[in-house]
């Protein structure tokens, strides 16, 4: 998205732009102005030193959340969470997401839909990419997919039910702790998790 939109900077002949970062009480603290693609750059490279981690490697297990009430209201917001966690979990590991999901997938739209339509998560990515155009609500059921592609996906919620997160291909677990400690018991001793208490909130990175 963000390829396109530089696109059409570029083909309009667009030639300055405002970037900022804003804190988590939505006040500005840092403006970029310039050229397009030189101040985004410098707009990025300050919210990677402020607003992101560094971790030395990836990790067995990677426990998430979306931040708490209000922004895990529903499983569709919730996929932000468990992408910031995607970043760290190594290949074939565990993300956990702890979110309340009041308003379910949510049910209006067609975000459900389009996350149950396939028997699997790469079968609904072959799907989507076989379309000729897009349609509402598909970039998230991309980005989960492509997230439980690479690892497997458990949600902690109140409001969404073991069979219906079933249908999303996501389980479902009443005990954390208990889940967190049987797959770390079984990816071996040197296993390691890693917690983002606030989920996309800080996005964390591996470093070498």
């Amino acid at each position: 998205m963000h390829d396109d939109v530089r696109a059409i900077a570029t083909a309009t002949g667009t030639d300055f732009t405002l970037d900022v970062i804003i804190d988590r009480e939505q006040r500005i603290v840092q403006a970029f102005g310039g050229e397009l693609f030189t101040a985004h750059r410098a707009a990025c490279a300050a919210a990677r030193e402020t607003a992101m981690c560094p971790v030395p490697g990836r990790f067995d297990v990677v426990v998430t959340t979306n931040s708490g009430f209000p922004l895990d209201q529903s499983l569709y917001q919730a996929v932000k969470g468990i992408s910031a966690a995607a970043e760290v979990v190594k290949p074939g590991g565990l993300i956990v997401c702890a979110a309340e999901c009041r308003d379910g997938f949510p049910d209006h739209g067609s975000y459900r839909s389009e996350l149950i339509a396939a028997a699997s998560p790469r079968a609904l990515l072959e799907t989507i990419a076989a379309r000729t155009e897009t349609v509402p609500d598909q970039w998230q059921t991309q980005i989960l997919a492509m997230v439980q592609c690479v690892a497997r996906v458990v949600m902690h919620t109140s409001f969404l039910s073991d069979a219906e997160l079933a249908e999303a291909h996501i389980e479902q677990t009443a005990d954390i702790e208990a889940t967190v400690e049987d797959a770390l018991d079984a990816a071996g001793p040197e296993a390691r998790v890693c917690v983002l208490p606030e989920g996309p909130q800080t996005i964390p990175y591996v470093v070498s």
